[in-house]
């Protein structure tokens, strides 16, 4: 738009901005809908699509406002403008918008139907699938099932009946697999634009298998066809030949007979005659071997089929008969040509015949041997196979005549005499007759022996040819099959390796379903690498036995390797990805968490995992999750219940139920625990661990609760309150025993339960435990009220008085059993109270109580009830009852008993009769028998620290602010608690001793003094504070007027030195700005100014930590003034109220809960007014009475009284401001 335009219409840039937004918005849009690609035939992606296609047109729906908004803005600011040009951009901007937008709206509607359209056809295409997988299925079957069966006629009808029974039924299944094909065609043809890979590769292995199948039936059914014939025509011929063979045989003894008659030699006529008979009988001979070969191989594979039946024994004579026959038939041929042949120059005639023999022989053997090698594949094999074959059969043939030459030789040599010989034998020079048959003989030997030894080579050569042949036969069919099968299951396994969508595709939730699928392809394709080394070693064999394999052969060996190799390879670059998505994006990522946090807050990551949030409108960041921080904000509302004790618990309460943890059984709880194997309670847990196993108890919290939890927000909250429980420091790492304490502490389950399951996991494997492993548990179990800043008012963070009770309580044993705790936590010690009356407050959450609150009247009565056992008919509520309301008549000193479930009537009865009781008792009785609802313990370290874990605060002796606390808190425990500890029949002036001892016992535990210095009133106590502290402050003030002369000197020789050389006067250092240095001098001096300025900032850092240690100090004089002023009404019944400073959470003026021990049905007695309330402000006791009794009740105080108290404190205040104001005039003068 140009930008006059903008100046003239003002008002124009906010449309413009707007329509661009909305115009790039479209875009992208569109620019999304063409590059989402779906897996053409798998259902869930299209299903994922089609929602996803549903949700953007419902983004674009809720968008239409704003285009509609965008309109009438352009329609405003055409009818308010006059110039022509910008009603004319507004018009063709509002033009191009709108069919931009219908133009989207088009894309997705079409997109949508195509989807759809696509999501039928699929399903179509995968139910047709699905039934040409299982013809498939049934036709292998089928194959499968056929064995090699009897040679018989009945056996080869029967198989031929069940082939052409499957052929029929392939012919009717061809029909589905047509089906099939079609829609896949149709799905390759319409949704091209879409990824088709899964689809072509199913219809290609399909359609192979099909053919394959086909391919086998019928070679099948036409070897079959064959036998059959054979076995028909098999007796016809066999009979026929044995017709010719009893011919033959006739002619043949006709012909032998006619060439032993005397005298034919000198017949040549008839020679002729006969040898020309013999020709034709040996023509018929040749005539017939082949016939003979097949007769006899056929009935060899009949026979062996036959084997042990009778059809068999018959055969089998039949066969040694033709057999028989054939070779009486060739001998006599042979035998007749040798008579016919017998005349005065037989010798060379056998002579030539050997000749010819061993010329036979050598060719033979040369043709055997260009047979080799071996074939490198089957079919070459085969073809080796079929040519030997057909070379024995010739061997065969040839057998009868080189035996017959040789018999001929041998009785033409033993027949013939020297004299016959000598005739015969005619050299061109004369020798001597006996030497002419010498060597007629040695010829026709030699020769012969030759034949013989190369008719034996050549058949050793033979069956060692064959013998080759049959084992390459052998491994070469076993390679094929190996391959086949190899082949098969690669195809397989890339048709699910082609079906994967890009890892950045996938949705989040479906990262650890993918990633299962293809580790459990892995496993399935996991025993494929044994075929690979199979048909490796089958290929390294055949070259051992000097089989060269064929390039096919070996084309196919290389291909199969490279593609399992790679199939290897994309399996784990698979698994690698989704890790690595899975890391990133899954719940290891904590990206599931993301979702925690709404804007304008972010959840980020810190290195060592630990999360944090950060709000990008404030742009600051936090370690608390904010729902975390609002849910901090409420428990302030918590502040203004009185009693401790209470307040932590339903504090706890709020956050327990926050958490969703009020819905975690303790079984559920364990079940995770070992499910991810935490049982090594010292170890260690990061961030993931915790993460990992809070997600799997949400998880199943969630199936059972799923309107009530948000996982994501709860183990985020969970996560959050753990580390602020326990790594406050944010470390990234707490114990396994703190995260089972927290955990535990905060399920749904039975107290004891939990005191049970803690203590296993502290004890030994004998059931026991130590001081040392038990304060490792309470350590753990008091971070929780201490995170509420609730510590204090449970003995405080130091656990080892809370050991030494328990033990005291088991008799000092060295080790306690799982009973004796029990028994100790029923008695609810002081630092573990707040866990018992959590499961109070969360029974009595939903308690109601058919009674009328005498204060504010609520009816029924919610939550806690308090009945009084003083005056009949006489209830608070809880909100009365914290609060510290009471009715006119009725003193809160007075005994209550407090109910978390509803009466009945036999608690009606018994606490009637107590009210009863207790009209007659007077105030004095209740006074004497004062009543704690929980186990005291001793706050103030006494005796050596136990060993506590790192992250335990350690209480210092030499911190002076942290020893008033103490002596605070055990003064005023000491003045109104010491008949607590006293069995009730001690008098008062008992416990006025006992008093004393106590003070000087926790005195000298504090101050290891001789017992001459131990101070015996309040008042030493604060004189050995104040010149502790005095002392503390003069050196902390020598030591800062000292660095402060050294700066100052410091300073001076600086100053001087800069005079010296004629520069301006140098400015002090609040005063000095950097400026760039022109000589190395100068840098020097700058270097040394930032130095001053540093070690100022410095001191001004330790003077406001003296400034807030300082006002701490006042605070807690005042506090200790408080304790000492306030009246003690109730110091003559040794009353029990304990106070101690409370933290940031806490209120000032709460007092330690004095809680009420639960007895029968959840409820407990209070008998005297302190157990559970702080003093009463209304007391009749005045100041003076007060400090009378401090006076009495140190007797040996030697002239130290309350007065003098009061003046100490008052020195001790004066004596901080004027550090104070010391401290600040030091820093005007600097």
């Amino acid at each position: 738009m140009p930008s006059s335009l903008l100046l003239e219409v003002p008002a124009l840039a906010d449309f413009n901005r707007v329509w661009t937004e909305l115009t790039d918005w479209l875009s992208l849009l569109d620019r999304v809908i063409k590059s989402q690609r779906v897996m053409v035939g798998d259902l869930e992606d299209i299903n994922e699509m089609i929602i996803k296609q549903k949700a953007t047109l419902q983004d674009l729906e809720q968008r239409r406002p704003q285009l509609e908004e965008l309109i009438t803005a352009a329609q405003n600011l055409k009818n308010k403008t006059s110039n022509q040009e910008a009603r004319t951009v507004i018009t063709d901007r509002i033009e191009r918008i709108q069919s931009q937008w219908d133009e989207v709206q088009e894309h997705l509607q079409n997109r949508r139907q195509q989807l759809n359209e696509m999501l039928k056809d699929s399903t179509q295409w995968l139910e047709a699938k699905e039934e040409a997988q299982q013809v498939l299925g049934q036709a292998r079957a089928k194959l499968e099932s056929w064995k090699e069966g009897p040679y018989t006629m009945d056996a080869i009808q029967r198989k031929i009946t069940e082939t052409k029974q499957l052929a029929k039924d392939l012919r009717q299944w061809q029909i589905n697999v047509d089906v099939a094909n079609d829609l896949a065609l149709k799905l390759l043809r319409d949704y091209s634009a879409d990824d088709t890979r899964k689809v072509h590769m199913i219809t290609e292995n399909i359609n192979a298998s099909w053919a394959s199948i086909h391919k086998r039936v019928s070679e099948r059914e036409t070897a079959l066809e064959e036998t059959h014939r054979l076995l028909q025509q098999f007796p016809l011929d066999l009979e026929k030949f044995l017709a010719w063979i009893t011919e033959a045989e006739t002619t043949a003894n006709v012909l032998q007979d006619a060439t032993h008659k005397e005298r034919l030699p000198e017949d040549s006529k008839g020679v002729r005659e006969l040898m020309k008979q013999w020709q034709d009988l040996q023509g018929e001979i040749e005539a017939h071997t082949d016939i003979y070969h097949n007769l006899d191989e056929n009935g060899q594979k009949i026979l062996r089929s036959l084997e042990g039946s009778d059809d068999a024994v018959l055969l089998q004579r039949r066969l040694d008969n033709m057999n028989f026959k054939w070779s009486e038939l060739r001998k006599k041929s042979l035998n007749i040509r040798s008579h016919l042949e017998a005349s005065s120059d037989q010798w060379k005639r056998l002579h030539l015949s050997l000749q010819e023999l061993l010329v036979w022989l050598q060719l033979k053997d040369d043709e055997l041997s260009r047979q080799a090698p071996i074939g490198g594949d089957f079919p070459a094999v085969q073809k080796q196979n079929d040519v030997h074959r057909a070379f024995k059969r010739e061997l065969k043939t040839k057998e009868p005549v080189i035996m017959s030459t040789l018999e001929t030789v041998r009785i033409f040599l033993t027949e013939q005499p020297l004299e016959g010989l000598e005739k015969l034998y005619q050299e061109p020079r004369e020798l001597p007759p006996e030497e002419k048959a010498q060597n007629v003989t040695r010829l026709l030997r030699k020769q012969a022996e030759e034949v013989n030894t190369e008719w034996e080579k050549l058949n050793l050569h033979s069956a060692d040819w064959q013998r080759k042949i049959d084992e390459a036969l052998e491994r070469l069919q076993e390679l094929q099959e190996a391959t086949d099968e190899l082949e098969l299951k690669l195809r397989q396994a890339e048709v699910i390796k082609g079906s994967w969508q890009p890892v950045g595709d996938l949705l989040i939730d479906s990262l650890q379903d993918h990633l299962e699928k293809v580790k459990a392809l892995r496993g399935e394709i996991a025993p494929l690498r044994e075929n690979v080394s199979h048909i490796n070693d089958l290929a390294r064999q055949l070259t051992t036995l000097g089989i060269q394999l064929s390039p096919y052969n070996l084309s196919t060996l290389e291909d199969l390797n490279t593609r399992w190799k790679l199939l290897q390879v994309a399996v784990e670059d698979r698994i690698r990805q989704l890790h690595e998505a899975h890391r990133d994006f899954g719940p290891a990522s904590q990206h599931f968490l993301s979702t925690s946090v709404q804007g304008p807050w972010e959840r980020a990551i810190s290195p060592n995992k630990v999360p944090y949030y950060i709000n990008h409108e404030t742009q600051t960041t936090c370690w608390d999750h904010p729902k975390m921080t609002e849910l901090y904000q409420s428990l302030a509302d918590l502040n203004n219940v009185r009693f401790s004790a209470y307040r932590t618990a339903m504090k706890l309460r709020r956050l327990q139920k926050a958490l969703c943890l009020d819905l975690l059984s303790l079984s559920a709880a364990c079940d995770a625990l070992d499910q991810h194997n935490l049982k090594q309670n010292d170890q260690p847990m990061d961030i993931l661990q915790i993460i990992n196993c809070l997600t799997t108890v949400y998880d199943r919290l969630q199936q059972e609760h799923n309107n009530l939890v948000n996982v994501p927000l709860c183990v985020d909250m969970c996560l959050n309150w753990l580390l602020n429980v326990y790594d406050t420091g944010r470390t990234g790492r707490i114990r396994v025993l703190s995260f089972k304490t927290g955990i535990i502490s905060l399920c749904k389950a039975h107290l004891e339960d939990k005191y049970r399951y803690l203590f296993k996991q502290v004890a030994s494997s004998t059931g026991f435990c130590d001081q040392r492993r038990l304060g490792l548990l309470l350590h753990d179990s008091i971070q929780i009220p201490r995170q509420l800043g609730e510590v204090a008012s449970f003995g405080g963070s130091n656990i080892e008085p809370s050991v030494r009770s328990c033990f005291q309580f088991a008799n000092n044993k060295p080790e306690i059993e799982a009973a004796l705790f029990l028994d100790w936590m029923r008695l609810e010690p002081q630092s573990m109270v707040w866990l018992p009356v959590l499961h109070r407050v969360a029974a009595a959450e939903t308690a109601k109580h058919q009674a009328k609150c005498n204060i504010c009247k609520e009816c029924p009565i919610i939550g806690f009830r308090y009945r009084s056992l003083k005056h009949f008919n006489y209830d608070i509520c809880q909100s009365c009852f914290f609060s510290g309301r009471v009715a006119k008549g009725h003193k809160m000193h007075y005994p209550m008993v407090e109910y978390c479930t509803p009466t009945t009537s036999g608690e009606d009865v018994r606490d009637f009769a107590k009210v009863l009781k207790n009209k007659f008792r007077t105030k004095r009785y209740f006074a004497k028998h004062p009543r704690m609802g929980y186990l005291p313990v001793q706050t103030v370290l006494e005796g050596d620290n136990m060993e506590t874990p790192a992250s335990s605060p350690q209480l210092s002796h030499d911190d002076t602010h942290s020893r008033i606390e103490h002596y605070a808190s055990r003064l005023a425990e000491m003045e109104n608690s010491n008949g607590s500890y006293l069995n009730d029949s001690i008098s008062p002036n008992e416990s006025i001793d006992d008093e004393h001892l106590l003070i000087q016992h926790y005195c000298q535990s504090l101050n290891q003094d001789s017992p001459l210095s131990q101070p015996r009133s309040p008042a030493q106590i604060l004189i050995s504070l104040e010149s502790e502290e005095r002392g503390e402050l003069e050196r902390i003030l020598a030591d800062l007027e000292e660095e402060n002369r050294n700066l100052q000197a410091e300073y001076d020789r600086l100053k001087q030195q800069h005079e010296h050389k004629g520069l301006s006067p140098l400015p002090s250092p609040p005063e000095m700005m950097p400026t760039s240095p022109q000589s190395p001098r100068d840098a020097e001096l700058i270097a040394e100014a930032k130095l001053l300025r540093q070690h100022k900032g410095r001191l001004e850092a330790r003077m406001q930590i003296l400034e807030d240690h300082n006002k701490q100090l006042e605070s807690q004089l005042h506090r200790l003034r408080q304790l000492l002023e306030q009246p003690q009404a109730e110091a003559k019944v040794n009353g029990t109220t304990a106070s101690s400073p409370s933290t940031s959470l806490q209120r000032s003026d709460s007092s330690q809960p004095m809680l009420l021990r639960v007895v029968g049905s959840q409820t407990s007695e209070s008998m005297g007014e302190e157990d559970l309330l702080s003093p009463p402000q209304d007391t009749s006791t005045g100041l003076e009475e007060v400090m009378e009794q401090l006076n009495n009740s140190f007797p040996s105080s030697r002239g130290h009284n309350v007065g003098s108290l009061f003046h100490l404190a008052d020195d001790l205040g004066r004596a901080m401001e004027s550090l104070v104001s010391v401290m600040t005039d030091e820093e005007g003068a600097e």
